[in-house]
């Protein structure tokens, strides 16, 4: 099993940001407020959140707020619920939870809540149960969660549970490991894990590691390094993380950062020399890949890298400072 190769990683992060121009960087432009907090995140897990300029970043996230209170993406886009969360935590990150309008984002975030309990995304109307967590966690990191209605909130929640176990992005929706762990996410900040039926869950959740040691989202789906985090979180949230294979997993995860160039001692540089990770070995790298495989690594209690709580995705000194300090 080779290593995490942290310093590439962390320069291959560092440069990204730098690139604004290249075809990754412009198809990216509308959600680059979820690309900083991946980046930003993988640093502090890899103890490197000192190698960035904290007042460029924060000036920059301060720009991406609208009137509404919403956030966007981008400078010019259109607020939406996912990028205001990723803001809130690009701040807390830094220690700067203090800058924010916390009534502006709250009544934002409160005006996207409808009658049955679901959130709205923005004014368009969609619905989706990664609305749910979002509002929830974000509420909750800034002390505002009882500005909602909880009750309904939950109750919405657990109408998209499926005979499986698993959750959907509306009611009927089919189980998904990404949808599951916003419900279960959104579960556990509001004390109703005692909804879920955590054996059907798990069972349903460790099933998803194939013979590579990799997870998959459902049921006849290849792996993908991004499930590293949605399925293991939420089974750490429910205490059944013990059903899979971890050494496996790790394996997987580290191969990831390796192209096939490499394992055919080819002469061409590989990505092990710029760093990253990619959904499965061989193939392209990118930020979303390279956070959620660093962050399945830490939930796995990698050496070297920082632990992350399974229900905020923030570093685990990050959440203390915010609950505790």
């Amino acid at each position: 099993m080779g290593e995490l190769v942290t310093e590439k990683h962390v320069r291959y992060i560092l440069a990204a940001e730098k690139r604004k121009d290249d075809f990754e960087s412009v198809v990216m432009e509308h959600l680059r407020m979820n690309g900083v907090y991946w980046g930003l995140t993988t640093l502090d897990l890899l103890g490197k959140l000192d190698t960035v300029d904290v007042n460029e970043f924060v000036s920059w996230v301060m720009s991406c707020q609208h009137e509404s209170g919403g956030f966007s993406g981008n400078i010019g886009h259109d607020p939406h619920i996912l990028y205001t969360l990723s803001a809130v935590q690009v701040l807390a990150l830094f220690n700067k939870l203090d800058i924010i309008d916390v009534d502006k984002v709250t009544k934002y975030i409160v005006s996207l809540q409808n009658e049955d309990g679901s959130f709205s995304g923005d004014i368009w109307g969609e619905v989706d149960t990664r609305f749910s967590y979002i509002a929830i966690s974000c509420l909750s990191i800034l002390h505002c969660l009882d500005k909602i209605n909880v009750e309904k909130a939950v109750k919405y929640i657990l109408s998209c549970k499926n005979m499986d176990g698993g959750f959907g992005c509306t009611p009927g929706g089919e189980s998904h490991a990404g949808q599951i762990f916003c419900c279960v996410g959104a579960l556990a900040i509001t004390g109703s894990l005692d909804l879920v039926d955590k054996d059907l869950l798990g069972w349903w959740l460790c099933e998803r590691q194939v013979k590579s040691g990799g997870l998959n989202g459902r049921p006849e789906k290849l792996p993908d390094v991004c499930y590293s985090w949605w399925v293991l979180s939420s089974l750490i949230m429910i205490d059944r993380v013990h059903w899979i294979n971890k050494e496996k997993l790790i394996k997987f995860i580290l191969n990831c950062q390796v192209v096939l160039a490499e394992l055919l001692s080819c002469d061409f540089e590989s990505d092990t020399e710029n760093g990253g990770i990619s959904d499965r070995p061989d193939d392209a790298v990118d930020i979303f890949h390279t956070y959620f495989g660093v962050a399945g690594l830490s939930l796995l209690e990698y050496p070297g890298v920082k632990p992350i709580d399974p229900a905020y995705a923030l570093p685990v000194d990050v959440v203390d400072r915010i609950f505790f300090k």
